[in-house]
C-alpha cells in the first residue's frame, strides 16, 4: 500500500525523477562499519583473545582448542560458522544485522550518512498523470531490484559453500571472500524490498542503480554458462 504522507512522486522528484545519482554521499551503515572495523577487532574488543596468529576458541560451540579464524571476517573450521564483522557480532549478541551494525558503529565511533525524512506537512502539488508514470517506474524498479538481488544472493549462499576454506592454512578463494564480505548486505537489501517502507525501498532503489547494473550485467556476461542463466537469470546449479 503507497504511503499517503509521502507521495511517492515527491520522494524520486527530489532525489532526480528517473536519473539517479547521489554524488558525494557518506557511506552507508553497513559499508562504513565494515570499511572501519574488522571481525577481530570486534572479537576482541568485546573480550575474546585472539592468538598472534588469529586463532581464537570458537564462542559458537563447545570449544576447547582454538578452531576460529579472526581478520577482515571469521571462519570456525570446527562448526563452519562464517562471515564478515557484523555476522560476528549479531551471532554472538543475538541482533538482527542492522542492530549488529548500528552497535559497531557506536562502540567504535564509526561515522555513516544518516538520512533524514523530507517535511510531511509541505504542499507538493504535481500532475496526476506524472505521479502515476512514477508509481509505475518504481514498481518496475522494484520487480528488477528484487530479481537482480536475489540472483546474485544465490550465487553468493553457494560461493559460501562450494569454496569454503578445508583447512586452516587454505588460502581463501576470492569468490569465497565476495561471499563473506556481500551475503549479509545482499540479504538485508532483499529484506527491504520485501518488507521495508516505502521511504527506505525507495531510497534503495535510489542509491543502488549503479550496483544492481554491475551486478546484473557480471551475472549474464561472466555467469550465465556456468549457473545455468537464462536472459540474466541465476538459478543454482
Amino acid at each position: 500500500m503507497t504511503d499517503k504522507s509521502i507521495p511517492l512522486y515527491s520522494l524520486l522528484n527530489q532525489c532526480g525523477c528517473f536519473l539517479f545519482s547521489r554524488k558525494g554521499a557518506g557511506m552507508k551503515l553497513f559499508e562504513a562499519v565494515k570499511e572501519a572495523v574488522t571481525a577481530r577487532n570486534a572479537a576482541e574488543y568485546y573480550g575474546i583473545k585472539v592468538g598472534r596468529n588469529g586463532m581464537a576458541v570458537c564462542p559458537f560451540h563447545p570449544d576447547k582448542n582454538p578452531s576460529m579464524k579472526l581478520d577482515k571476517r571469521y571462519h570456525c573450521f570446527a562448526c563452519q560458522a562464517d562471515g564478515d564483522v557484523i555476522d560476528f557480532v549479531a551471532k554472538y549478541f543475538n541482533l538482527s544485522v542492522k542492530e549488529s551494525a548500528e552497535k559497531l558503529a557506536e562502540d567504535f565511533s564509526v561515522p555513516y550518512e544518516k538520512y533524514q525524512s523530507y517535511n510531511k506537512t509541505k504542499d507538493y502539488q504535481k500532475p496526476k498523470q506524472k505521479k502515476q508514470t512514477l508509481d509505475q517506474f518504481f514498481h518496475e524498479q522494484q520487480i528488477r531490484f528484487f530479481r537482480v538481488y536475489s540472483d546474485y544472493f544465490h550465487l553468493l549462499k553457494k560461493w559460501k559453500v562450494d569454496y569454503a576454506p578445508r583447512i586452516e592454512d587454505d588460502d581463501w578463494h576470492p569468490l569465497f571472500v565476495e561471499a563473506m564480505e556481500k551475503y549479509t548486505l545482499i540479504e538485508y537489501k532483499l529484506d527491504v524490498l520485501l518488507s521495508g517502507s516505502l521511504e527506505d525501498r525507495a531510497r534503495l532503489i535510489l542509491d543502488c542503480q549503479e550496483e544492481v547494473k554491475n551486478i546484473e550485467q557480471r551475472i549474464k556476461e561472466k555467469f550465465a554458462g556456468r549457473c545455468g542463466c537464462t536472459s540474466g537469470s541465476v538459478t543454482e546449479s
